[in-house]
């Protein structure tokens, strides 16, 4: 089984449930932040045996990344069950990926428990380019490609996106009564720092500053739903101060320094459902506020998982804002790229 913390049969740990109907699991595959959700983001994660039910743990996101020939060699199913969020630059989509390839070498089934997507009504941003492929973006998608797991497993199959074309053997159980605009909350948080509802929805928009000079509230417990630096004090009255926080951040930004900027804990969300669209007003209106222009995208004092180009999946982003090009015509930017993903994915689609 291909689960975390999010894997729950009513309200208990799909792996618990299924062992006590008597289905056999023979290991566990962890993604990023382990079997039971509790390690940071970044953060290696280690082979275990799971204490509560004595099954093997394999890390899927330490020295591996996809289970090897000797791992499956006993299994006759794999079962994938993890909840995603619908972002380019969130890790699990990757991990699906490599557990496709896994199963398409091995010849092995891969079953996917379906979940629903809460970003799924927006399909927004820049297609990424080939030349910033890398670990927070695999595929030629949009920041948020609104589709669920399925889908998305439909779509690597179907257009040829593992290595030699390969083919992976799907089962899909869906989900009943979805649809992509269907608002979801979701019942267990799918990661230490997306721990609010209000965090999820937001986080399409406000991970892209992951690659600059501003605080996205790692270190607090309100991560995702604030933004701000020190060097902007004087200009905004809201201020937070990031700390060691273990097993959420454990070297934030901006640690033990108030950091000032905005709040956006009761931005009303139905704004981005209403759009369809990434919010890029705070991206630009922080830029216009920075005083020192020249560090606001430099990754290397950020501390961040990765550079503004590759969580934007281009160049131009960066270069657009600093330009003072306006939103519509960053927008304009993303096109034909996004009407082509939209037309891509449709055949994969399970779900109105």
């Amino acid at each position: 089984m291909v689960v975390n913390q999010t894997s729950i049969i009513g309200d208990e740990p799909s792996v618990d449930s299924l062992l006590s109907l008597g289905v056999q699991i023979k290991k566990i595959f962890g993604p990023e932040h382990g079997f039971r959700g509790n390690a940071s983001n970044g953060a290696k994660v280690a082979d275990a045996v799971d204490a509560k039910t004595g099954v093997p743990i394999i890390s899927l996101y330490g020295k591996a990344k996809k289970p090897s020939s000797e791992q499956l060699a006993d299994v006759d199913l794999v079962v994938y069950d993890i909840q995603d969020v619908g972002a380019r630059f969130y890790t699990y989509i990757n991990t699906l990926d490599h557990v496709m390839e896994a199963c398409a070498e091995n010849g092995k089934e891969l079953m996917i428990l379906d979940r629903p997507n809460p970003n799924g009504y927006c399909v927004d941003g820049p297609i990424l380019e080939d030349h910033l492929h890398s670990g927070i973006g695999m595929h030629w998608i949009p920041i948020t490609h609104g589709m669920t797991i399925a889908e998305f497993a439909q779509l690597i199959n179907g257009e040829g996106w593992l290595p030699n074309k390969a083919k992976c053997k799907l089962r899909i159980v869906k989900v009943a009564n979805y649809t992509h605009d269907r608002p979801y909350e979701l019942p267990v948080m799918p990661s230490p720092n997306l721990n609010t509802q209000q965090s999820i929805l937001l986080y399409p928009s406000l991970c892209l500053f992951e690659g600059t000079i501003i605080s996205q509230g790692r270190g607090t417990y309100m991560p995702f739903t604030v933004l701000g630096a020190p060097a902007l004090k004087g200009q905004y009255a809201f201020s937070f101060r990031p700390v060691s926080l273990k097993g959420m951040s454990e070297t934030p930004l901006h640690q033990d320094t108030d950091c000032y900027g905005l709040d956006l804990r009761h931005y009303d969300v139905g704004e981005l459902r209403k759009s369809g669209r990434l919010n890029l007003g705070w991206l630009m209106e922080l830029y216009k506020a920075y005083p020192d222009k020249a560090r606001f995208f430099d990754a290397s004092q950020s501390k961040q998982i990765g550079s503004f180009d590759k969580l934007a999946g281009t160049e131009n982003l960066r270069k657009q804002i600093i330009a003072g090009v306006s939103e519509e015509e960053i927008r304009r930017s993303w096109e034909p790229g996004l009407s082509a993903f939209k037309t891509l994915r449709k055949p994969y689609l399970l779900y109105p």
